[in-house]
């Protein structure tokens, strides 16, 4: 089985179970993290353009799993850690991993979290080596195996 295959069934198997989740811990340091990592995914060419903002505003909005959240605090919170990131990627990388960290000691949390940014990083379809590498620093910094979301 592909790696590609192998996410591609951890997602689907996931997905209700990642909207109870995300329901279940509804706070603002949870949400911190989701869109902190969001962001670590979207800049993960090192780059984030207008488009790629756009599309993940639009992902954000339209995600069963984040409509637990208000979008205005989703999209203005994203901003924020895009915006650090356009300044400076490896500052702006590092303060949204610090946003990530507080629940490396909450693994059914921080699945979440992953679970989420994962879901990000296969939104077009597409999921490259560079958005599974961000996604395995957030799984690192969270004290998760990578292998377990088939990265």
């Amino acid at each position: 089985m592909s790696a590609m295959n192998s996410f591609q069934n951890w997602l689907s198997k996931g997905k209700t179970s990642l909207q109870d989740s995300v329901k279940k811990y509804k706070n603002k340091d949870l949400l911190e993290a989701i869109v902190a990592g969001c962001a670590v995914v979207a800049s993960a060419d090192g780059n984030i353009s207008a488009a790629e903002k756009q599309k993940m505003a639009g992902y954000l909005s339209h995600s069963e799993e984040l409509k637990v959240y208000n979008m205005t605090d989703v999209i203005n919170r994203f901003n924020h850690y895009a915006g650090n990131m356009d300044f400076d990627v490896t500052i702006g990388k590092q303060e949204a991993l610090r946003a990530i960290a507080p629940f490396n000691s909450k693994p059914e949390i921080g699945r979440v979290i992953v679970g989420v940014c994962c879901a990000i990083g296969a939104a077009d379809g597409d999921f490259d080596e560079t958005e599974k590498n961000a996604v395995r620093d957030i799984c690192k910094v969270l004290g998760l195996s990578s292998g377990e979301f088939g990265l």
